[in-house]
């Protein structure tokens, strides 16, 4: 059962205070919005969550029924946590507020941000009037970490994992991308540098970023 008010509020937004107003929560909807988790690999994107509270905030969202639990089939057989139908609403709300929060005077610019963060801020930033014409997937490596990007009328999709026959298959860091695009490092330098290594069409490359800039 979800927490409530000791006052009970009709309001929607007091509600969704109700279900997302403990701490740490939203940081855990952030990292599930592309794809499941296990415990240890939500440390890993939360590292100043400690276990108790990361569980405790976990069942707090699935009694809310925002997340749920299930074992993966044979091998893996581990347990993850992945955003239920309605789970996965909130992320126009979510990109929302990133993109409202990042105006904040106070907004730590040029601080370092997970691969699920950054994933999520190109999300965020993408321009469709951009993107016009443009239809490529691509492959994004955030050093081990693959995740696959697709472009069709002026949508960006992402998600983790790899991408069948990428148009494209870039490999950085969180760091150099975000720096690409949220800073002033230029693309073709970054690639001159190494710090972006790029396979395949340079064009979707280009058409990419551009809609992102």
């Amino acid at each position: 059962m979800a927490r409530t008010r000791t006052q009970l509020d009709g309001c929607g937004i007091a509600h969704a205070s109700d279900l997302l107003g403990q701490r740490w929560a939203l940081l855990v909807i952030r990292e599930l919005l592309l794809g499941p988790k296990r415990f240890t690999d939500l440390r890993t994107g939360i590292p100043d969550i400690s276990p108790n509270v990361l569980g405790q905030r976990l069942r707090e969202l699935e009694e809310s029924g925002i997340v749920r639990r299930r074992r993966l089939a044979p091998p893996a057989a581990a347990r993850v946590y992945e955003l239920t139908d309605w789970g996965h609403e909130l992320e126009p709300a979510v990109l929302a507020l990133g993109r409202w929060a990042s105006g904040s005077p106070s907004f730590p610019v040029g601080e370092q941000m997970g691969p699920d963060s950054l994933v999520l801020a190109l999300k965020s930033t993408f321009q469709p009037e951009k993107a016009q014409g443009l239809g490529a997937t691509y492959e994004l490596r955030l050093g081990e970490l693959p995740f696959r990007i697709s472009v069709t009328e002026g949508e960006l999709v992402a998600a983790r994992g790899e991408a069948e026959s990428p148009d494209v298959v870039i490999r950085s860091d969180p760091g150099t991308i975000a720096s690409v695009v949220f800073g002033d490092n230029g693309l073709g330098k970054a690639i001159d540098s190494g710090d972006v290594v790029v396979d395949g069409s340079r064009k979707a490359l280009d058409a990419l970023f551009r809609a992102l800039s």
